[in-house]
């Protein structure tokens, strides 16, 4: 998708302007680009390694693909009924051993009237994704908003991000209107109480292999994307609080009992529309041991964030950054 836009690619210097259509561009001359499989359709959103195998969720058709030994094989392994409006559609996956999680937004039949947005699990046989149960039925859909973002944690928890499918009560930070698992984090597996509040949108999230700790990318409206660290009880600060929070929107919290507002760990006063996360492994990928990488959709780049030694925050040498912000003006 991103081939069909103009792509700004964040050099050592600057800006570089690509033309449309161009491949991607690697900045660091030590690593290469290489294709692996091509030739994708409709829209894919995200995937999850099954073992050797690769399980790519297509937004539009409601199909999830195999890709095994670098081939891209002819019949999906699922095929659901979904409703692809706007930000609807076949949206997250995560795996525990063999057993496959999804999210997507279900209808009665192909592109018709959406019956909620619904997280199932799903055996891995190697052939087939088989023995469909709910695990959670979420009612409030909207054409936007409905994040998707899903992780597995070491101890098999299940995590996954929704958005505030433009609802605006308790979980949004205003004093009135009550839960309705919307601008929330999940704990799907094992079900607990809401592991975060306050999130507008997410359409990423992870777990440190090293510390267990979650993190996530979550968008503001024109200004304020974010890349934080998700402790338990996390209230992200949405509607009231975008990007790094001042003493006035702090006063003006209302709260939500039980959760704690944290600053971000990054933010864009600008938005770039951050979208996936990524830690490297603990034995490091080469020089870019102890990293993470935040992509964005508005721009094409992939983001490299250097992690301090209590991987609570990032490393910046340039002064513009020390604020932990790209302000207006900032390289």
């Amino acid at each position: 998708m991103l081939k069909y836009w103009l792509i700004f690619v964040l050099t050592l210097s600057g800006f570089v302007m690509i033309p449309s259509y161009a491949e991607p561009v690697m900045n660091d001359t030590g690593y290469v680009i290489q294709d692996y499989v091509k030739g994708i359709c409709c829209s894919p959103t995200t995937m999850a390694f099954e073992g050797n195998d690769i399980l790519v969720l297509s937004k539009v058709s409601g199909q999830v693909h195999l890709f095994r030994d670098g081939v891209l094989q002819d019949k999906p392994v699922l095929q659901e009924n979904v409703t692809s409006e706007g930000e609807q559609g076949m949206l997250g996956i995560t795996t525990v051993g063999t057993k496959v999680y999804l999210y997507f937004t279900e209808s009665a039949k192909m592109g018709g009237h959406p019956l909620g947005k619904r997280v199932y699990s799903y055996d891995w046989n190697g052939q087939q994704l088989v023995n469909k149960t709910l695990v959670k039925d979420l009612p409030q859909t909207q054409t936007y908003h409905n994040g998707g973002a899903m992780t597995t944690a070491k101890s098999g928890s299940v995590y996954m991000a929704v958005g505030d499918a433009g609802r605006y009560g308790k979980l949004q930070n205003h004093p009135t209107g009550e839960p309705d698992d919307t601008s929330v984090i999940f704990r799907l597996v094992p079900p607990g109480p809401y592991y975060a509040m306050g999130i507008r949108n997410s359409f990423g999230l992870t777990i440190d292999p090293v510390t267990g700790t979650l993190w996530d990318t979550e968008n503001g409206p024109d200004f304020g994307d974010e890349v934080n660290m998700v402790p338990p009880n996390f209230n992200s600060g949405w509607d009231v609080i975008v990007g790094p929070a001042n003493k006035t929107q702090l006063e003006r919290l209302p709260g939500f009992p039980g959760y704690t507002y944290h600053d971000p760990q990054f933010s864009w006063y600008q938005t770039v529309a951050p979208t996936g996360i990524a830690f490297t492994a603990p034995q490091g990928f080469g020089k870019y041991k102890d990293s993470v990488f935040v992509g964005d959709c508005n721009n094409g780049n992939l983001y490299r964030f250097q992690l301090t030694q209590n991987r609570d925050g990032f490393v910046f040498n340039s002064p513009q950054l020390k604020d932990n912000e790209v302000n207006v003006g900032d390289s």
